[in-house]
């Protein structure tokens, strides 16, 4: 395997004349967490969706594991192991999370609508879901109704959900969005937790997150890469700090 797991060339979007992203150039290494930072309009949710093809690129291309994915589907992207955090993390309020999880379960092996399947077998999967519950820390909470879950729980309970797809490489959106103090330490550890043996690519505005979480980070203003490199490094840049990091700590 290539020691990057994504990487993008020249990657462009335009939408009637304006360029939303201007050739971009990533490179994920495997087994790290990348944080894409940048204010608000850099141009960071055009380049997700862009990479699990909800957009089509207007030039360049992407690459996973070496193979060129330009031209594939959102479902592709999805079963080769490509998953972003809002594609499956939808869960269902009047559904308990080990329900939710175990609908996640059941799409991974194909079933996912089969609902007229016996509870036979469908607890068959009940096991799985509670070890994921167990991961993210809700597995006392696993029949209570998600609808009636603390803000903090329902995104847990999304990471579990993105999961039991066994992504190789999970787009993270803004993760600790719109959360207090304590749920956004308990998202960081559980971040951390679930990067074992899997890469993780974050959109996050939160720049403490970022400095705990990302081995490199990529800084995006106006649709262009400004600076890449490590947080420390990054932090320090006169024009990163006058584009963003200046601005969000004045």
């Amino acid at each position: 395997m290539p020691d990057y797991i994504l990487e993008t060339k020249n990657l462009t979007k335009e939408f009637k004349g304006f360029t939303a992203v201007s050739t971009v150039n990533l490179k994920i290494q495997r087994g790290h967490i990348h944080a894409l930072i940048g204010p608000n309009g850099a141009g960071k949710t055009t380049v997700f969706n862009l990479l699990t093809k909800f957009l089509i690129p207007t030039t360049g291309t992407i690459h996973f594991n070496g193979a060129d994915i330009t031209g594939e589907k959102p479902a592709d992207i999805a079963l080769r192991g490509v998953i972003r955090s809002f594609q499956i993390s939808a869960v269902f309020p009047n559904l308990t999370p080990r329900e939710n999880v175990r609908l996640a379960l059941q799409r991974k092996l194909g079933i996912s609508y089969h609902f007229w399947k016996s509870d036979s077998i469908l607890k068959q999967l009940d096991r799985r879901a509670m070890e994921l519950l167990d991961a993210v820390g809700l597995a006392e909470y696993a029949e209570v109704i998600t609808g009636e879950l603390a803000y903090g729980r329902k995104r847990a309970l999304e990471i579990a959900t993105t999961l039991a797809l066994d992504p190789e490489l999970m787009l993270l959106d803004e993760p600790t969005q719109g959360m207090g103090i304590e749920d956004v330490d308990k998202i960081t550890d559980l971040v951390k937790k679930v990067s074992a043996n899997r890469t993780i690519l974050m959109v996050e505005h939160n720049l403490k997150v970022v400095a705990t979480l990302a081995d490199r980070i990529t800084v995006l203003q106006r649709g262009a890469i400004l600076a890449e490199g490590p947080y420390a490094e990054v932090s320090q840049d006169p024009q990163v700090l006058d584009a963003y990091m200046g601005s969000a700590h004045d």
